[in-house]
């Protein structure tokens, strides 16, 4: 019997990297080369061995780490959020304007779900984050592409052309995720000025922002004693502290936008999961001096793809920064086409631009997303000779 299937959920596209898993099953690699996947930009490794203790600890001593918890977190965690935010942002973060989620994609899915019904409209940045678009998609909500200009920096003034009456937010993710582009302080207070202006939310992804190159504070938006009235921020703790199989993330805003939030994380989670709310509270007080040299080491990374790239005959960096690099490359065929050839010829798994573009979009057939957390300097060396001897079709 055929059942009957929301008709939003048959036509969003299905989960990119999951597409990309079922490339490597069905593709033999070719003979000698072992694969370089830089697909995905989730952490390979185990967390470290003093925060894997402190969560078998509580595993095994804290009886509350087993039971139902607050819907919005634990205060502790909270508490330190707030704590550590407001120093580092040089504002004043309190822990009743900070929610904890199972991850980052729920923080964004249920924030979203307090702004927008069938039919509005959000702004998102393009090339996006694909699971942005297809949480929007599922639920009826229109995501309106919004080009950026140089070094992939989005303008506000090319973000007011685009608002309606039925527009409901602003989406900003820094780092960037795919593009890698750290966007200035000054782009973000004009972003946050506009959205105030029109009375929108201005949503910040924050989930790589402990891999910021810069030093310091990267933004003032927390320094406006009236953020909460047009800021969401959010957070993952997946990246900083290796949790990706705990599901931490966090949303900061004001207690009304969270006292909505609530609603939907009962319903979805009843509370986030409290063995990573224990690891994700020992790693902010504990490990400080660890995930420094974790963004060191990714820093050296993104040296590492810049020169890569920089070497490449045909091939053009777009963006890089956090975990990511995106590039043009100089081959003929659709973006997917080419994904395949580069994996079936040279072992070399990346995603195309075509995954995080509307479609039809003009370009993106011939950009790639390369996910290189997880390669080190001499792997990436070695990813970009591979990509050097394609013998694919050129433009």
């Amino acid at each position: 019997m055929i059942r009957p299937l929301n008709p939003a959920m048959a036509t969003t596209f299905a989960p990119p990297v999951m597409e990309a898993h079922r490339w490597r099953a069905s593709t033999a690699l070719p003979a000698g080369l072992s694969l370089i996947n830089v697909s995905q930009a989730a952490p390979t490794e185990v967390p470290p061995l003093p925060l894997r203790e402190a969560i078998a600890e509580a595993a095994l001593h804290q009886p509350a780490a087993h039971l139902y918890g607050a819907v919005l977190g634990m205060d502790e965690l909270r508490e330190e959020i707030a704590a550590q935010w407001s120093r580092a942002y040089a504002g004043r973060v309190r822990a009743s304007q900070v929610a904890i989620t199972q991850g980052c994609n729920q923080a964004f899915c249920a924030v979203l779900a307090t702004l927008a019904a069938p039919g509005d409209e959000i702004i998102l940045t393009v090339p996006w984050y694909f699971n942005h678009k297809m949480w929007l998609d599922m639920q009826g909500v229109k995501a309106v592409p919004l080009t950026p200009g140089a070094g992939l920096i989005p303008e506000a003034e090319a973000a007011a052309r685009l608002i309606t009456d039925r527009t409901k937010a602003i989406v900003l993710v820094s780092p960037n995720n795919p593009g890698g582009a750290e966007y200035p302080a000054e782009t973000m207070a004009a972003f946050r000025d506009l959205c105030r202006a029109r009375g929108l939310a201005l949503i910040v992804d924050e989930t790589y922002r402990d891999f910021d190159s810069r030093d310091g504070r990267v933004h003032d938006l927390f320094m406006d004693p009236d953020w909460s009235d047009v800021l969401v921020q959010l957070y993952s703790f997946s990246k900083a502290y290796r949790l990706t199989g705990h599901r931490v993330g966090a949303i900061v805003a004001s207690e009304a936008r969270l006292a909505e939030v609530e609603k939907f994380l009962d319903t979805v989670a009843i509370c986030p999961g409290q063995l990573g709310q224990i690891a994700a509270l020992w790693g902010m007080r504990n490990l400080g001096r660890w995930v420094e040299g974790e963004r060191q080491e990714i820093l050296a990374r993104r040296r590492a793809v810049e020169a890569a790239i920089a070497d490449l005959p045909g091939w053009e960096l777009m963006g890089a920064g956090a975990f990511f690099a995106y590039a043009r490359h100089p081959f003929a065929g659709s973006g997917p086409e080419v994904a395949k050839a580069i994996l079936s010829e040279q072992g070399v798994l990346m995603l195309p631009g075509t995954m995080f573009m509307p479609e039809g979009s003009a370009g993106a057939h011939g950009q790639m997303r390369i996910a290189f957390a997880n390669c080190d300097a001499d792997g990436l060396r070695e990813m970009a000779a591979r990509l050097d001897r394609l013998t694919l079709p050129r433009r």
